[in-house]
């Protein structure tokens, strides 16, 4: 990876008149902006479909993409959709925040017209897209599952049969569902379309993009209902432990993500298929992926299940360069991030070192002002990413005012921040002039907002992952302010 800079944007912050954003002209002219600003990334928070809690990090799969982030425009031009089909219909009314609510009701409906408008039309492309994606039709199954069921995880299904994914079963409810299985096959080939053109489009303009891969996969997924033997499930596909990470300075009880953890030797005996199809398939979406949660294939905090916090787990060993040397070597022309925070202990430092993946470095963690950090600027090395915070950080202003004065005093000093620059431009500046080859910075601290625009709260399972960008804000004259920093630090 060469020195350069990128912008972390999520595709539901761009501004559009649909609730949310999507793969439409806002994210056309977000690429423009970042190839005007000189950046080379645009990374974004995973693009799979969102579920209870409406994280990204939590979808009902790792292959699929989400229906919101569909251009409704788009439709339109490719007459799926007609202009009165989108008139009156209510999906918010604050144009800085995504009401999911809203979206949930609304959005189904109107790519139902598109389906029963295109679905003949589209036979022969939809057949190639089946073939080329073998999982889409396991989660269409799924989804239609979920639809007949009213949404229940498939732990609650009341036909045990379907609930243990037996053969039979699957069968019927292929022929039951069918419709229904089409639909969802119909919106996944909508997405892919819609993603490859504008990917073509960033690469064209030299933009690139970095995309997450969160470690573990949710219980209510097509993923673990269809595939349970690489999960750690009893003979009644119940989670024997799940996820999480144990207490630390800021959470009391840790966290308890509930995820199934894998079964990592019956993965390995597999030749770790499983995890080469899922970077196969994230491979078509990005062009760099951040493993999240690195730390967890050299060792991970295993939670009973039934626990109500993740203070009685226990360190178990992953499966270290075992998997790690697979996907290096199998993916050996993508680039991989490490996203190595958190409890950082010398087996992680040396499977992080015998990867060779640059792992990451955040600026807020590093102003202590009695003490060294390993993401001061000065310290980051050419083999990392530099960020000021991440998505499960506070924006700079946000981040001012929670942080201790003395350490503020010692960030102020260490940046030779300045009134006329400010702490947001101070601390990008700062970033860019790190040894780290990439650095990140967040689209809401190049517009110097407030906590308000955080996007992520760990640990608080309601009300993140709403923020959007108001129309106009990416403008010519912030690209250049941008672009001239980057040249500046020789990222260009």
């Amino acid at each position: 990876m060469h020195r350069a800079s990128g912008v972390l944007m999520p595709m539901s912050s761009l501004p559009s008149p649909y609730g949310i954003g999507t793969m439409g002209k806002s994210a056309y002219q977000f690429v423009d902006f970042l190839k005007a600003a000189g950046q080379k990334y645009w990374q974004l928070l995973p693009l799979v479909p969102t579920s209870a809690g409406d994280s990204p990090y939590s979808s009902f799969s790792t292959f699929a993409g989400n229906p919101y982030f569909i251009d409704l425009d788009l439709l339109v031009k490719d007459k799926l959709l007609k202009k009165k089909d989108l008139e009156g219909i209510d999906w918010g009314d604050d144009p800085e925040r995504v009401d999911y609510g809203k979206l949930f009701d609304q959005r189904s409906r109107v790519l139902r017209l598109a389906y029963a408008r295109g679905r003949e039309a589209f036979d022969e492309a939809l057949e190639a897209f089946v073939t080329e994606n073998p999982w889409v039709e396991t989660y269409a199954l799924y989804m239609a599952l979920k639809q007949r069921y009213d949404m229940l995880p498939w732990t609650q299904w009341p036909d045990e049969d379907i609930r243990l994914h037996k053969a039979a079963a699957v069968a019927r409810c292929r022929e039951e569902l069918k419709d229904e299985i089409d639909f969802h096959i119909f919106v996944q080939y909508l997405f892919f379309d819609q993603w490859a053109s504008l990917r073509t489009y960033a690469h064209q303009k030299g933009v690139s993009f970095i995309g997450d891969i969160p470690i573990y996969v949710a219980l209510d997924s097509a993923d673990v209902w269809s595939e349970p033997q690489f999960f750690q499930l009893d003979e009644d596909n119940v989670p024997k432990e799940v996820a999480g990470v144990p207490p630390d300075a800021f959470t009391e009880d840790g966290q308890l993500w509930g995820n199934p953890l894998y079964d990592w030797d019956a993965m390995e005996k597999d030749g770790f298929g499983w995890w080469i199809r899922r970077i196969d398939g994230a491979s078509k979406l990005y062009d760099v992926i951040r493993i999240d949660h690195f730390r967890g294939f050299e060792s991970y905090w295993a939670v009973p299940y039934g626990e109500t916090t993740a203070k009685n787990g226990v360190w178990k060993p992953g499966p270290g360069m075992k998997l790690v040397g697979v996907l290096t070597a199998w993916f050996n022309d993508l680039d991989f991030i490490a996203e190595d925070l958190g409890y950082v202990t010398p087996g992680v430092r040396k499977l992080l070192s015998d990867s060779g993946l640059p792992g990451m470095k955040v600026m807020q963690f590093s102003f202590d002002a009695h003490g060294d950090s390993d993401y001061l600027p000065h310290n980051c090395a050419a083999n990392s990413v530099c960020y000021i915070g991440t998505h499960d950080n506070d924006t700079v202003m946000g981040w001012l005012k929670s942080t201790r004065a003395a350490d503020r005093r010692f960030a102020a000093r260490y940046m030779h921040i300045t009134e006329d620059e400010g702490w947001c431009w101070g601390m990008i500046r700062a970033g860019m002039a790190s040894a780290s080859n990439l650095f990140v910075v967040q689209m809401q601290d190049l517009l110097e907002l407030p906590a308000s625009a955080r996007i992520n709260i760990p640990g608080k399972p309601e009300g993140n992952w709403r923020w959007r960008m108001l129309p106009g804000k990416a403008d010519k004259e912030l690209a250049k302010k941008l672009r001239l920093y980057t040249e500046t630090f020789r990222r260009l």
